[in-house]
C-alpha cells in the first residue's frame, strides 16, 4: 500500500512488474488512507506487516499488528547526522554532503540533516556548503540541469518553513534560506529551496526534529568525543556518518555512534541489499529488519518436523 500521497510511482512499478510476466495475484497493489491501513492490520489473511514512514505512524502499525498476533517490522524516521573531522577531503566531503541533505530535497529517511564540524573543519566547510546550497538548481524535475525538485505538500512546505523559523528562534542563524521562494514557470510549486541553520542548538526542537525537508543544521564541536556524543543526543538511530582520513578516528566512530547504519566518508549509509536496513531507537520498531537475511527470514514461517522410523519397519519393503 503507497502513501496516498504518491502513489504514482508503485503503479508504475507494477505495471513493469506485470509486462515482466509476473502470475497474477502474487502481488497485489491496495491504494487508501488510515482505512484501508487498519483494514490490513486487522485482517486475519495478513500475516505479516512491513511499514516505513515517519516514527508516530510507525509506533501505531507496529502496536496495532503486534497485538493482533501479526509480524512487523516498522521503520521510523530519523534525524541523521554527519561528523566532519578537520583532516576531511573537503572538496569531496562538500559535494558529498549537498546530494545527501538536499537530494530528493531532503524527503528520505537516509538523508544527511546535521552537519557537526570537528575542529578547523568549521570555517572552510560552512563556507562551502554556502555555497553549494546557494547555487544549487532548483526547479521541476524533468527540466535540463534541475538538481532539487518541491516539496510534497503545501502542508509539508508550511511545516518546514515554520520549523526552520523555529531555529532561527532558538539562536540558529540562518545561514542560507530556501523560505518563500519561486520558480518561473511554476509559481504555484511547494517550493523550499536549500536551508543551512549555523549554530543550531543541540538540545533545541530543530536539532531533535525530523524536518523532512531540505534543511541541513550545523553544529560544532572541538574533538571526536564531543562530536559524537552530538551524534549520539537524539532519540532516533537510523544513520550517522563521519569524514575522516584518519583509520583510528574511524574505527572510534564505528563503535560509539548509536546507530544501526554507519557510513564512513560517505553521506547516505545505505546498506546494500545482502545487509540488513538496521535502524536502532525510535528509527525502527520490530526484531527482524528490512533487506538481507533478515528479510528473508521475516517473511518465512518456520516448521520443525521431529520423525522416528523404528528398524523393523524399513525391512518391510
Amino acid at each position: 500500500k503507497p502513501s496516498e500521497k504518491v502513489p504514482m510511482t508503485s503503479q508504475k512499478i507494477f505495471q513493469l512488474l506485470e509486462k515482466a510476466g509476473f502470475p497474477a495475484g502474487v502481488l497485489q497493489l491496495v491504494n487508501g488512507g488510515k482505512e484501508t491501513v487498519n483494514a490490513l492490520l486487522d485482517h486475519p489473511g495478513v500475516r505479516a506487516i512491513s511499514f516505513v514512514g515517519s516514527t508516530p505512524v510507525a509506533k501505531y502499525v507496529y502496536q496495532r499488528a503486534t497485538a493482533n498476533g501479526k509480524r512487523a517490522q516498522c521503520q521510523g524516521g530519523a534525524k541523521n547526522p554527519v561528523v566532519i573531522m578537520p583532516d576531511a577531503d573537503m572538496e569531496t566531503t562538500t559535494r558529498i554532503m549537498a546530494d545527501s541533505a538536499f537530494g530528493c530535497a531532503g524527503q528520505r529517511c537516509l538523508a544527511a540533516s546535521v552537519a557537526i564540524t570537528v575542529g578547523g573543519a568549521k570555517n572552510s566547510f560552512t563556507e562551502a556548503m554556502a555555497d553549494v546550497a546557494s547555487s544549487r538548481k532548483v526547479g521541476y524535475g524533468l527540466d535540463a540541469g534541475v538538481q532539487m525538485g518541491p516539496v510534497i505538500t503545501d502542508e509539508s512546505k508550511t511545516r518546514i518553513e515554520m520549523l526552520i523559523g523555529k531555529g532561527a528562534a532558538e539562536g540558529a542563524s540562518v545561514l542560507v534560506d530556501g523560505r518563500q521562494k519561486k520558480v518561473n514557470g511554476y509559481e504555484e510549486g511547494n517550493w523550499v529551496f536549500p536551508t543551512i541553520l549555523d549554530g543550531v542548538n543541540p538540545n533545541g526542537e530543530i536539532a531533535r526534529t525530523e524536518i523532512f525537508g531540505p534543511v541541513l543544521s550545523l553544529m560544532h564541536a572541538t574533538n571526536v568525543d564531543e562530536a559524537i556524543a552530538l551524534v549520539n543526543n537524539r532519540a532516533y538511530g537510523n544513520m550517522a556518518c563521519i569524514f575522516t582520513r584518519d583509520g583510528a578516528v574511524a574505527r572510534k566512530f564505528r563503535y560509539e555512534a548509536d546507530a544501526g547504519n554507519v557510513g564512513i566518508n560517505i553521506g547516505v549509509a545505505a546498506p546494500m541489499a545482502f545487509y540488513p536496513f538496521s535502524g536502532w531507537n525510535e528509527s525502527f520498531f520490530g526484531d527482524l529488519h528490512a533487506q538481507s537475511r533478515h528479510g528473508v527470514e521475516f517473511y518465512t514461517q518456520t516448521k520443525v518436523v521431529v520423525e522416528r522410523w523404528p528398524l523393523e519397519w524399513s525391512r518391510q519393503f
